[in-house]
């Protein structure tokens, strides 16, 4: 969408066209003739990496901020997670076990979205990496419930598109993993970690850390599937052993269902960063 301007000057849009319809010589063949900002490869270049993670900083910030969009429910999960008709082709008996919470992330994910839709889409709008398995579960409760939801995909090895029920004008893609998690985090009043495995671990302790350590505000941090998580993480064992503080183990909680998770979060009362670190 083009803004109106305030600048007396040519837009770059207007001199790209017009820089495309040059007569064709030797010279403005040349790839040192191209506009800097319309040369692909110059911008693919190692040297411009500092522009390239501005760019992906920037590009969702300004279309979500375009959208009006001031708050976001985090929902992280594993892709191999089937859903329930399909857990017979779940690679485990244990996967398909935790397609339970395909449905339970499903139905989080609609009953934030109703309630969402009453700001129009503008708050706890919820936010998912766009892929399959737990991501697909969220966006699509959202969509089934009139809302919108945000995917924000990564590229990958192999092919992988982003699951069909991400808003369209909400769906991003990322080259940076960091840029990436700062996107999840930015907006977000809540964060939801359904059973998953490195990526959903990865963005569960970083996201942690930084509620742990003050960098970033406390929010309803809450794990879904009590049993999975005190299976493959021993938290007392960290705690006992000093290398996070007992009250570290506060700074999340432990739900099972989606209607648990959704009263935590509407009766949650602000608190601010930590100052301190306990243990330290």
């Amino acid at each position: 969408m083009k803004e109106d301007r305030r600048s007396p000057f040519r837009d770059a849009q207007t001199d790209r066209s017009t820089a495309r319809g040059v007569p064709e010589t030797p010279q403005s063949r040349s790839p040192s003739y191209k506009l800097a900002f319309a040369d692909e490869d110059f911008l693919l270049r190692d040297e411009l990496r500092p522009v390239r993670l501005q760019l992906e900083l920037l590009k969702p910030e300004m279309l979500m901020a375009e959208r009006q969009i001031t708050s976001t429910i985090v929902m992280f999960g594993g892709a191999r997670i089937p859903e329930p008709s399909q857990k017979h082709k779940a690679r485990t008996q244990t996967l398909a076990e935790l397609s339970q919470y395909y449905e339970e992330a499903r139905e989080f994910a609609r009953l934030m979205t109703e309630k969402s839709k009453e700001s129009g889409c503008r708050e706890n709008v919820i936010v998912t990496g766009g892929g399959p398995g737990v991501m697909e579960a969220g966006n699509r409760g959202a969509h089934e419930a009139g809302g919108c939801s945000i995917g924000l995909s990564i590229v990958l090895p192999h092919e992988q598109a982003p699951n069909l029920f991400v808003t369209p004008e909400l769906s991003f893609n990322f080259h940076y993993f960091a840029i990436r998690k700062m996107h999840f985090l930015m907006r977000a009043r809540a964060i939801t970690i359904f059973p998953g495995g490195f990526g959903t671990m990865d963005e569960m302790f970083e996201s942690l850390t930084l509620i742990q350590t003050g960098r970033m505000g406390r929010v309803p941090f809450l794990l879904f599937g009590r049993a999975f998580w005190e299976k493959v993480i021993n938290w007392e064992a960290l705690a006992d052993a000093g290398t996070i503080s007992a009250e570290d183990l506060d700074l999340f909680r432990f739900v099972d269902t989606a209607q648990e998770a959704v009263e935590i979060i509407e009766n949650w009362e602000p608190a601010p960063p930590r100052d301190t670190i306990p243990g330290r």
